[in-house]
């Protein structure tokens, strides 16, 4: 079996530990797995800080370990494994984070001089608002349960292990340099050990302190502890006012508009009489294909009752309403009388699908009740026929089902991970709510992958649910000219093979808003010691909102069913997208014969590669194979065809 020990890591083992740190080098590094390092601070932090402290605290330590001039990255073994080996500004960093998370849940002694990670941080503040992720399903809460009843260390030993795919023994020279003693230290990985290893879970909503809800805090308490203060603040405030303004400061000829309650625009929001209703057929004949000219349906589509508590929670949701929004989707109340797509009851759940333009958004509540009421919002602007083909409907544990659009004639349903199975009919009611399919947006392992395939007058697509309201459109090919997955010819039989090896990674784009994903073999590799041909692929997911793309460069073993191990990934890059479709990737492999090797490939635009650093080698043309030893760290760079010399992807 072909062993990958850079998974989950970049490319190219970058620089050496032993290496002096800039403050520069640290700050990119901040800035690049600003994400990733606040959820280690949040896993590590004590949950008896609460959830709102947690999460402050965690930005406050990931903004603060900058280090203040050039210092050394610490004395660390030469001798390290290839999954251990970290680019030394990212290493400083999450040591800091480290030791500042382990001050943090330290508890106060009246005669040892307290440290400021001890008390509440100065910044980020938000005042008149509870921040905490979104909540996770009963695997995460339980979970957090567990690794609530640990010591610091021994959660920083599961997040090491489980986020950043340690070993022990680099586990232990962590934590010795975070400040954590020998035998305590090793007595953390014995208390790590009694957790289950459900390390995927570290990537859910749930620990993610990057994508916040808000709710107030108790308005009861504040209100009486502040009353006092804003009477006389406000004695003061008028009496200054009235004596400094000339005539009438204040009245009716002011420019602020009256309340919320007082508005007539708002009002009309929220009038169930006033929502735009499309006839059906209507997307016959109108010269737009999207969600503007969905049709009305549901059994529910005239209870005005219902369609006002959507339209009230939309506007003012209370703190007992479960809201989530996918990025850069704003969550403020409807500009205008929004469209009414659905209203009707699916699961046991009453539920009504609106858009206004900007955004589809849904509502649930029980059927019996409005207790633990739901909303969801999803940016959607800028959808063509494809992009609003389908909407999730109703999810439930395991399950989505989804409302289609009046011009899909057919859906289906197709396992990413079964290439050569033919896809199974997926039925719908008159109202095209669909059968329930078994979803991957929430499931724990990776033994299948289900997509939604629909099919209109022009073609096949295939969406994938990745958690939110709109699935994601999955396409393969180069940048400029992706091609649907569908095809039964032996290009598109060769996609579904591509997407088989990498459908596995999508959980690394779930719940970020994306609107689709492109999967391009760029390169194929001759392995060293005649051990077949490896595949380059490249995934970039494109987001609704424009920016916060991601690109993950994959290298897929020649071993049947063995996922593709993520060698490289990037945010906001343009790499392997329209503007800048070309990639450079590597990798440190080894062979059956127990020698290492580092492998690289560039897409067409490379004449030649090199590698520098800890290992030394170049090569004519778009791939390199250099041997090397175990832990080695080197630098890759290309250069195109006009020659300009390039970096690889990171």
């Amino acid at each position: 079996m072909l062993n990958v020990s850079t998974q989950e890591l970049d490319a190219s083992p970058l620089g050496s530990p032993r290496d002096p740190v800039d403050v520069e080098q640290a700050e990119a590094a901040l800035v690049e797995h600003y994400q990733r390092l606040v959820r280690i601070a949040y896993l590590v932090l004590p949950p008896s800080l609460g959830r709102n402290r947690r999460v402050l605290t965690a930005h406050a330590l990931v903004q603060g370990s900058l280090p203040r001039r050039r210092t050394s990255g610490g004395g660390v073994p030469g001798a390290r494994r290839a999954e251990d080996a970290v680019d030394p500004g990212y290493a400083y960093v999450r040591g800091e984070v480290l030791r500042q998370a382990l001050i943090a849940g330290l508890p106060l002694w009246r005669r040892a001089l307290p440290r400021r990670a001890q008390f509440p941080p100065l910044l980020p503040q938000v005042w008149g608002l509870r921040l905490f992720p979104r909540a996770g399903g009963a695997d995460e809460l339980a979970l957090d349960q567990r690794l609530s009843a640990l010591s610091g260390p021994a959660r920083a030993v599961y997040v090491l292990r489980g986020l950043e795919r340690q070993g022990d023994a680099e586990v232990l020279r962590v934590l010795g340099a975070a400040g954590v003693a020998r035998d305590e230290a090793r007595a953390a990985l014995a208390d790590a050990d009694e957790v289950p290893a459900l390390y995927a879970l570290l990537d859910s909503p749930e620990f993610d302190p990057c994508s916040l809800q808000a709710r107030p805090p108790d308005l009861m308490r504040r209100r009486q502890h502040g009353r006092a203060a804003l009477a006389a603040l406000a004695a003061a405030l008028v009496c200054g006012t009235l004596l400094g303004l000339p005539g009438d400061g204040w009245g009716r000829g002011g420019a602020a508009a009256p309340s919320y309650a007082r508005n007539p625009a708002a009002e009309a929001a929220l009038d169930p009489a006033k929502l735009r209703r499309v006839p059906a057929g209507y997307w016959q004949v109108s010269t737009r294909t999207d969600f503007s000219v969905w049709p009305v349906r549901g059994a529910l589509a005239d209870d005005r009752a219902l369609l006002r508590r959507a339209l009230a929670v939309w506007a003012r949701p209370g703190p007992s309403v479960r809201s989530s929004a996918t990025p850069g989707t704003p969550v403020g109340p409807p500009m205008g009388s929004p469209q009414l797509l659905y209203a009707g009851e699916v699961d046991g759940s009453r539920i009504v699908l609106l858009h206004d333009g900007l955004r589809a958004v849904r509502y649930a509540e029980p059927r019996a009740g409005t207790a633990g009421a739901a909303l969801d919002f999803a940016r959607t602007d800028g959808a063509d026929a494809i992009g609003s083909a389908a909407l999730v409907l109703s999810r439930t544990t395991a399950n989505v089902r989804y409302l289609t659009a009046p011009w899909v004639r057919e859906t289906a349903v197709r396992d990413l991970l079964a290439p050569a199975k033919e896809p199974w009919r997926l039925g719908r009611d008159a109202d095209g709510v669909t059968e329930p399919l078994l979803s991957p947006a929430q499931a724990q392992g990776c033994t299948a992958w289900n997509t939604l395939q629909v099919r209109d007058a022009t073609g096949v697509r295939l969406l994938a649910d990745l958690g939110e309201l709109a699935p994601a459109r999955l396409t393969s090919g180069p940048p400029s000219t992706p091609k649907d997955v569908t095809g039964k010819d032996a290009s598109g039989g060769s996609a579904r093979e591509l997407w088989a090896r990498a459908a596995c990674r999508l959980t690394a784009v779930r719940s970020h808003g994306v609107r689709s994903v492109n999967a391009w073999a760029f390169a194929q590799q001759r392995l060293p010691e005649g051990e077949g041909r490896a595949a380059w692929v490249c995934a970039r997911a494109e987001t609704w909102r424009g920016s916060g793309s991601r690109v993950l460069a994959q290298f897929q073993v020649p071993a049947p069913g063995v996922a593709a191990a993520v060698v490289a990934r990037a945010e906001e890059s343009p790499a392997c997208g329209v503007r800048e479709p070309r990639v450079l990737a590597g990798v440190l492999w080894q062979a059956k014969s127990g020698h290492w090797y580092v492998l690289a490939a560039g897409s067409g635009e490379f004449t030649s590669l090199r590698t520098t650093g800890g290992v030394k080698g170049e090569a004519e043309g778009r791939l390199l194979a250099v041997r090397a030893k175990a832990g080695a760290r080197a630098d890759l760079d290309g250069t195109l065809s006009n020659g300009t010399r390039v970096g690889a992807l990171r």
